[in-house]
Order: structure tokens, then C-alpha cells, then sequence
């Protein structure tokens, strides 16, 4: 046999054997002397009398979309462990996206050990704790001039000496002012956990 059969001709020209058969019987195929089929020329034949509209065209490869999103943290990954990463908008190649799955695998995994070995604490309950301590240092420096005021005026009055006399009321309100200004000025830093 010097050709291909009509199975063999139709897987490769992606049809089924009823098309092979039913273009060889109109004629659109060359055949070789034994009945077998000579594949360049019947392509080439195929490609002259077969209208083009017609004609099946391959499927599109489907490919899902790929957020942006993505995109960027697969390089963010890539970055922040030195390797190489697109330029944004430049396609990542699958061998990048694995790379960075693995590495944020191994980050997942580090963090969550080190959470078990007590080494990390929950942000959410470290927030709630520094809030309270803030709240009750606030609360204690705001109540300090009253519980000071009459021990500091009646020190005053002792270390001026003779004719001079400290009011303890004056005193709390002279302190309560200053306190109140450095809370307002501590107010104003905003710390974060980062």
C-alpha cells in the first residue's frame, strides 16, 4: 500500500471515514493505483473544490479569563521571594503561576506552624487587648489630677514658704488642662498593626 487507507486519511484530515468515503466516490480524492489514498494531492484537491464557508473550523481553545487580581499576586509572590516577575499587563506563563502557588503554599503552611508553635497571635484579638490597655491608660492619666492635686499644692505651699498658698482646686485645674493636651496630642497617632 503507498498511500493511506480512508481511516488513516480521515484522522488525518480530522473527518469522519462515511466524509472519506463519500468524497472518493465524487471524486474530490487522488488515489494511488492500489485503491489507496495519496494524501498531498487529495489535500490539495480537497482545498480547491471545497467552499470555504462551508468548511468546519477548529474550535477556539476556551480559555477562562484570568482576573487581574490574580495576575498581580502571582507577581507580587514572585517578587517579594526575588524571582523574576512580568511586567503588569505582560502575561504570566504557567511556570511562573505554579512557581508562585508553590511559594504561597510554603508561606501558608510556615504560617500556620508558626501559629501552632505560639509565635504568632490573632490581629484581631492584639487589636482588641491594645485597645482596652490604651483605654484604661486614658482613663487613669484623665483621673490623676484629681487624686494628685491637694498632695502636690500642699507641697508647693510648704516648699514657697511663708505667705504663699497653693489652692488644691486651682492646682487640679491647671493639671487636668496639661493632661488634657497631651491626651488630645497622643489622640492624634494612630498606630497600626501591620
Amino acid at each position: 500500500m503507498r498511500g493511506m487507507s480512508e481511516r488513516q486519511y480521515a484522522a488525518h484530515v480530522g473527518l469522519s471515514r462515511g466524509a472519506i468515503q463519500k468524497a472518493k466516490a465524487a471524486g474530490r480524492l487522488v488515489l494511488h493505483e492500489d485503491g489507496s489514498i495519496n494524501a498531498v494531492a487529495s489535500d490539495a484537491r480537497r482545498a480547491e473544490t471545497t467552499d470555504p464557508s462551508k468548511t468546519r473550523k477548529p474550535p477556539a481553545p476556551k480559555l477562562k479569563p484570568v482576573p487581574e487580581a490574580a495576575v498581580a499576586a502571582v507577581g507580587d509572590t514572585l517578587r517579594e521571594q526575588g524571582l523574576y516577575s512580568p511586567a503588569v499587563g505582560g502575561g504570566t506563563t504557567f511556570l511562573q503561576a505554579k512557581t508562585a502557588n508553590e511559594v504561597l503554599k510554603a508561606q501558608e503552611r510556615r504560617i500556620r506552624l508558626q501559629k501552632l508553635k505560639g509565635e504568632l497571635v490573632d490581629r484581631a484579638r492584639a487589636e482588641t487587648l491594645m485597645f482596652r490597655l490604651a483605654r484604661d491608660e486614658r482613663d487613669a492619666w484623665v483621673t490623676w489630677p484629681a487624686r494628685v492635686a491637694a498632695l502636690m499644692a500642699s507641697e508647693l505651699t510648704a516648699a514657697l514658704g511663708d505667705g504663699c498658698e497653693v489652692e488644691a482646686a486651682l492646682m487640679q485645674k491647671v493639671l487636668e488642662s496639661h493632661v488634657r493636651a497631651q491626651l488630645d496630642s497622643l489622640a492624634e497617632i494612630r498606630p497600626g498593626l501591620g
